[in-house]
């Protein structure tokens, strides 16, 4: 099997992958009535691109990651997604994000978080920050726009560590922001992730199988419109700190996940 590590953090592994970049990218593109440009933070390894080229609208997917070598790394190795890192669609763009969408004149319908966690020392916590979404971001997001990231982890013991910060952050920018977490096998844990956007978000379980049935190519393996619901119910624990967090995210005063380390394949 093989597996990724960056920043000594599990990023992905070739077994259940699926579950974290289902989640990911479907449900921010099944909310926008017509999603044409996505633009992907991070995302080297390219399962994210693979999943957003899967949906028939859609014309352009710039994907930016900071490491050269993480992407000829996943280029190389991950199988699943070299016809992805091959389509004319893909604008694959090594840079910082932040630096990338303030550069660029263009707005697009999405913009994915496919980030690191926030590490101390690391490159990607001031991706997290209020001032980014709010100064950087957001104006980069079409009207209708919708913006998704992973919040990482969710679970009973572990979301208090970034989730419920990253969630708060983002309600401070967003009109509509909706928490949501799976069960990442690899990850050991429940995973969550964050959609927001100034437009009222679809979570109706008909209306989304809907779109799946008619807007992407294949089919899904993990993602219904049922389990896109269900995903939002969260247990009591978490919707009670989610309710009373305070902590936003600023560049002097973020939450940090452990972990130090390089890229590498076992």
């Amino acid at each position: 099997m093989q597996v990724l590590v960056i920043d000594g953090k599990m990023q992905s592994a070739e077994v259940d992958e699926f579950i974290y970049h289902e989640s990911l990218i479907h449900p921010a593109l099944l909310c926008h009535s017509n999603p044409k440009t996505v633009f992907i933070m991070g995302g080297g390894e390219g399962s994210a691109a693979r999943e957003a080229l899967r949906h028939k609208s859609i014309d352009k997917v710039v994907m930016c990651d900071i490491d050269q070598e993480v992407v000829d790394f996943c280029r190389k190795h991950l199988t699943a997604n070299q016809e992805a890192f091959r389509n004319i669609k893909l604008n694959l763009v090594i840079n910082d994000a932040k630096a990338e969408l303030e550069d660029r004149d263009e707005k697009f319908d999405i913009i994915v978080g496919d980030l690191a966690d926030p590490v101390e020392g690391g490159p990607c916590y001031q991706l997290y920050t209020k001032s980014f979404y709010e100064n950087i971001l957001k104006p980069k997001l079409t009207d209708n726009g919708v913006f998704v990231t992973q919040a990482g982890p969710a679970g009973v013991f572990t979301h208090k560590e970034v989730f419920s910060s990253i969630y708060n952050t983002i309600k401070q920018v967003f009109k509509y922001v909706l928490a949501y977490t799976a069960h990442v096998p690899s990850f050991a844990d429940i995973w969550g992730w964050v959609i927001a956007s100034d437009q009222p978000l679809c979570i109706e379980a008909a209306k989304l199988d809907k779109k799946i049935s008619e807007r992407i190519d294949g089919e899904l393996l993990y993602l219904n419109g049922a389990s896109f619901v269900s995903s939002t119910i969260l247990n009591k624990t978490i919707t009670k700190t989610l309710k009373n967090e305070t902590h936003i995210y600023t560049e002097d005063n973020a939450r940090f996940i452990h972990g130090q380390g390089v890229a590498y394949r076992i």
